[in-house]
């Protein structure tokens, strides 16, 4: 599986807040170095100060690393956005004079003159004439790349058609972090003092549970009204020229496109021009499991709050935070069979205000709620394949959605503008710029889908979170996107996370991945895990020097446990020829060797040994010859639940055990496992996951059986659990035994996240130690949604739901996630897999990069003089000059 690398670091400055909103924080804006979250900020007004300087453009700009404010030749642009200052094409000013406001821009205010500092342009894609451009869409988003494209370039005719009136608006406030306001400030001094003085700010959040409130601080919050936004948008737009048609549906984007050169679909969620063209752009729409409903009330909340209200009918919860002196939004959610038990399906906007005012009367003070058009909605997750057909371009929400619960759905729409608008301006033709346009912003979307994707799936699963201690509650909340981690966290508010941290159990100065952890008779030093990887490299099953040196080096680096590769039980449930066995008594001395160099020479490590069957993925290349390819010659037959082969017309088809077939199997593994305990192994695992023999008995995918053994997810666990209890008979009671599992198929119809539940809880009743949660790898065709931990949230369900330890696995890269996941009450251990080939010291350089000095990290005495990274050179800033006089 694919590693993927942590984000940048954050900055450590006081009242920062570099990582995600945290709570619902509706349309947010968001500046400079903020990476996930909230919305560049619009400046509603530009004074030129001369020429632009003419910048040249690097290559691809993401929003999630570019810190500085945006100066660049489109005026005080957007603070944070997804590009450096260089990178749209500068342009000369305007020598035209001031350019009147066209008539028909119904609503615009008398008081704003018309800009006078807009700039000439390239040449137009078209060929020399002036760009004509519809915007179909009058939110943040279109608003801001009509103001975009024009500020570019004055000549262009750009026309926005909104449905609504200019102050029709829902929602209620916009929050901006401390970073945006500094992002603002810089950009233009101007700006910043006009919005400075709307703004309500706090820096705490507080989050209720079950009657304790936690108060984590540091955040650095502002917040205006929603509506205030679109009227400097408003502004910005009448006063650069753009023609604005309130309450004037759009005709269609194929009719728009016939007479304009570009058609800018920011229509929504719901876009009529995604849908229209459906089989173009390729929308793939997924709607979720809760209910929502924005809502204001007439008070401010001292800061952002969070809070739980444990009904007869189930959860809700409540996001509330100010947006002025004397309002605040109010979100309520609720998992939808909940909002239909509570009845709130059959009741009106104002009854279901009254109603969640009084769920939630002690957060309010017995104050009342009051809505703006405000509905019930179930969040829908928008993806679409492509984002442009012909002439006509997706943005914002019309081309990808990303939940409320982390605040970017503004944020995406502003910088899709930004961004947009800068590859018209830069590229030869419209083609080359709309598909500049996706390709640059693609990966930054994707980036912030997966972080909503992972606090969407918190707050649907928050019931099951409810019996944790109140701080570690309260640090899960904070930290559910992966975007805000703990070491950031210990930055913003270091008594807080001190504070989870003592709950936690670490002793003074150790970090949470370095407090020790024990199964059965075994006590592992901490936390760290080295992933079973397969190495390919035996002979006839036997293990080497090349195993020795490998499980040897990360013994002495460190980890807590490390566990060998797929020990297969037979010839025939090998992967590949270089697959190592326990099938002789010569590969269990083999493997005696490697076990006594690891506890000999790395004392205080563990080793364990992962038992498992190729089944239907056997007789295949090594993965460097072929990944899952047959062998060009000495094939050997295989077997499985069903006859069903990996990839038809490929791998051959198996053969479908019987009775007979089965017990052979399971004595083999019991075999392999009094192998084991003569080697000398601490842990056994059995390896049930990723569509080998024991895995494709547990997915319907691939198992198609009539007997006891197929069907119901209970017959599909039978030969899985007679293969664990006759492993677990022969393994000693004092050593633990763990489970891996997939936890998910990534395929339709194939294992789902509710089963791995009932799986884990089942191996748990039979004696497993430690349930070990991976994903996928069952079927060819999956669609794995790889990310950073991205296969935590099932590790982290299984715990909290069945109440079974897990080990998480799967794009774990760096200490600070590993501390994360474990104070989140995630996981109990982390497995690492790549992160250990790229250095097999990764935990002892854990340890040093975080100053940490014990005995669940000894450095071996040979190693000892390089237990601190070497100097590189200088890193001291030079001192400054003394002024004197």
């Amino acid at each position: 599986m694919p590693s993927f690398p942590a984000p940048p670091p954050r900055p450590a400055a006081a009242g920062a807040f570099p990582g995600p909103a945290l709570g619902p924080v509706g349309p947010v804006l968001a500046g400079a170095a903020r990476p996930v979250d909230g919305v560049a900020a619009v400046p509603p007004w530009a004074s030129a100060s001369g020429p632009a300087s003419v910048g040249t453009r690097p290559g691809r700009a993401r929003a999630e690393t570019f810190p500085g404010p945006a100066l660049g030749p489109v005026g005080p642009v957007l603070a944070g956005a997804a590009r450096p200052v260089d990178a749209v094409a500068a342009v000369p000013p305007s020598a035209a004079g001031p350019r009147p406001a066209p008539a028909d821009v119904p609503g615009t205010p008398a008081s704003i003159a018309p800009h006078s500092d807009a700039s000439h342009g390239h040449p137009a894609p078209s060929g020399g004439r002036p760009l004509r451009v519809a915007v179909i869409g009058g939110g943040p988003g279109g608003l801001y790349a009509a103001a975009l494209l024009k500020r570019l370039d004055p000549a262009r005719d750009i026309t926005v058609y909104e449905r609504n009136a200019p102050d029709d608006t829902f929602g209620f406030g916009v929050v901006l972090s401390d970073e945006t306001l500094g992002g603002i400030e810089h950009a233009d001094p101007v700006v910043y003092g006009a919005l400075r003085e709307e703004f309500v700010r706090w820096d705490d959040i507080d989050i209720v549970h079950r009657g304790h409130t936690l108060t984590s601080g540091g955040h650095g919050f502002a917040a205006l009204g929603r509506r205030r936004l679109l009227e400097i948008l408003h502004e910005r737009c009448a006063s650069l020229g753009v023609r604005l048609r309130f309450r004037t549906p759009a005709p269609p984007a194929a009719e728009l496109a016939a007479g304009h050169d570009l058609v800018i679909a920011a229509d929504g969620v719901h876009s009529a021009t995604r849908d229209a063209h459906a089989d173009v752009f390729g929308p793939r729409i997924t709607t979720h499991r809760c209910r929502y409903i924005w809502l204001a009330a007439d008070f401010a909340f001292p800061s952002f709050r969070f809070e739980v209200a444990e009904t007869e009918y189930g959860v809700m919860q409540l996001h509330g935070y100010p947006f002025s002196a004397d309002a605040s939004t109010v979100i309520v959610e609720m998992r939808e069979e909940v909002w239909r038990a509570a009845g709130f399906g059959e009741l009106d906007e104002q009854e279901s205000a009254a109603r969640c005012a009084k769920v939630f009367a002690e957060a309010l003070d017995g104050r009342p709620l009051r809505g703006n058009s405000s509905a019930w909605i179930a969040f829908r997750t928008v993806v679409n394949d492509r984002w442009s057909h012909g002439n006509t371009v997706l943005l914002g929400d019309a081309a990808h959605t990303a939940h409320f619960s982390i605040g970017s759905g503004t944020k995406l729409a502003v910088e899709d503008a930004l961004a947009l608008a800068a590859c018209v301006q830069e590229q030869p033709d419209l083609p080359a710029a709309l598909a500049a346009y996706e390709s640059e912003r693609r990966p930054v979307v994707e980036s912030v889908q997966r972080a909503a994707a992972a606090s969407l799936r918190w707050f649907e699963e928050l019931a099951t979170y409810l019996d944790q201690p109140p701080r570690q509650f309260a640090f899960n909340l904070l930290t559910r996107s992966r975007r805000v981690t703990h070491d950031n966290l210990r930055l913003r508010d270091p008594a807080f996370t001190g504070a989870v941290e003592r709950d936690f159990g670490c002793p003074p100065g150790t970090p949470p991945m370095f407090t020790p952890f024990r199964l059965r008779g075994l006590t592992l030093r901490n936390r760290v895990v080295v992933s079973p990887m397969d190495l390919y490299v035996a002979e006839d099953g036997l293990p080497g020097d090349f195993h020795l040196v490998h499980l040897g080096a990360r013994a002495l680096g460190g980890a807590g446990l490390v566990m060998t590769e797929m020990v297969c039980v037979s010839p025939e449930g090998r992967i590949t020829p270089g697959c190592t066995g326990l099938y002789t008594p010569e590969q269990a001395a083999a493997w005696r060797r490697v076990t006594d160099f690891v506890h000999q020479r790395a004392p205080g490590a563990a080793i364990g040994v992962q038992l498992g069957h190729s089944g239907r993925k056997g007789s295949t290349k090594l993965m460097w010859e072929g990944i899952d390819q047959p062998l060009d010659q000495g094939n050997w037959p295989v077997s499985a639940a069903s006859p069903i082969p990996y990839r038809h017309g490929v791998n051959q088809i198996p053969h479908a055990l019987d009775r007979a077939g089965l017990a052979a199997i399971r004595d083999q593994f019991a075999a392999a496992a009094r192998r084991a305990v003569s080697s000398g192994f601490d842990l056994l695992e059995l390896h049930c996951a990723h569509g080998y023999l024991l895995s494709g008995f547990l997915s319907p995918l691939t198992n198609h059986r009539t007997d006891a053994y197929g069907g119901s997810l209970e017959n599909r666990l039978r030969f899985p659990l007679e293969v664990f209890d006759a492993v677990r008979e022969i393994w000693p009671d004092e050593r633990p035994m763990t489970v891996r599992i997939s936890a998910t198929d990534w395929a339709d119809g194939g294992t789902t996240a509710e089963d791995s539940v009932a799986v884990a809880r089942a191996f748990a009743a039979h004696g497993a130690d430690a349930v070990d949660v991976s994903t996928g790898q069952v079927v060819p065709d999956e669609r794995p949604e790889y990310g950073r931990s991205y296969q935590t949230p099932y590790a982290d369900r299984i715990r909290n739901e069945a109440g079974v330890p897990v080990i998480a696995v799967g794009a774990i890269s760096s200490w600070d996630d590993v501390n994360s996941i474990l104070l989140a009450g995630r996981a109990d251990l982390c497995a690492l897999a790549r992160p250990h080939l790229y250095d097999p010291h990764w935990t002892l350089h854990a340890a040093a990069d975080q100053d940490y000095q014990g005995d669940a990290a000894p450095w071996p005495l040979p190693y000892r003089a390089g237990s601190r990274k070497p100097p590189t050179g200088r890193t001291d800033a030079p001192r400054p000059r003394l002024t004197l006089g």
